[in-house]
């Protein structure tokens, strides 16, 4: 066999591993930041929670998207790291706001690869512990994709974490190949119904269907 090699190939590569390598400092040097994205009820306009959303400020680049740094974390091993950041800053902002009269649920997204971690639900307890966190008021969220990949891990994950009384969602719902009795089977208390749905409510009778 044979295959063509091309120069992008070189710098595409060159390119990532510049950007692991500031990753790395960025986590060390706490240059990442989370940005609160509001749930809002919409018949009354009140709060009831947020999500939390990962940012990198970079001091060369500016802001980089996560769609380019949250891939390289996950293929060169670091996203374990980036998520238990994720998940004692958002327990720390949490107490924070409760101690400042404010009771918020904070929704976190959980990867694939931290759903493979045996010590996931031990590292959210501890961060719950550490901050005296109410875990009612953590919400762990999950693709329908990912949790469709490997389902019978997610239940067993996801009743570890409902044991631990934080709650599950199930976001871009219907837009993969789910089974409604794994579904049933998955302790989730909340279904993010996929954009696609919604879009053209006011226009499709098949959509409002």
């Amino acid at each position: 066999t044979y295959c063509f090699f091309e120069a992008r190939m070189v710098s595409g590569l060159r390119e990532q591993t510049e950007l692991l390598r500031d990753l790395r400092r960025a986590l060390a040097q706490n240059e990442l930041e989370l940005y609160y994205q509001p749930k809002i009820h919409a018949p009354t306009g009140e709060i009831t929670g947020a999500e939390a959303l990962m940012r990198w400020q970079h001091p060369k680049l500016g802001m980089v998207s996560p769609t380019t740094f949250i891939p390289i974390a996950e293929r060169y091993g670091l996203i374990g790291s980036l998520g238990n950041w994720l998940i004692d800053e958002v327990c720390r902002q949490i107490r924070a706001w409760r101690d400042g009269g404010l009771r918020m649920r904070v929704a976190i997204n959980i990867s694939v690869y931290q759903l493979r971690q045996v010590d996931l639900v031990e590292r959210i307890a501890r961060a719950l512990r550490t901050h005296d966190v109410n875990p009612g008021l953590l919400t762990c969220e999950i693709t329908e994709s990912v949790a469709m990949e490997d389902a019978d891990n997610t239940i067993a994950v996801f009743k570890q974490l409902t044991q631990l009384g934080v709650s599950i969602s199930i976001d871009d719902f219907g837009t993969g190949h789910s089974s409604l009795s794994y579904l049933r089977k998955l302790p989730t208390s909340e279904l993010k119904i996929d954009r696609s749905f919604v879009l053209d409510l006011e226009t499709s009778e098949d959509a409002r269907k």
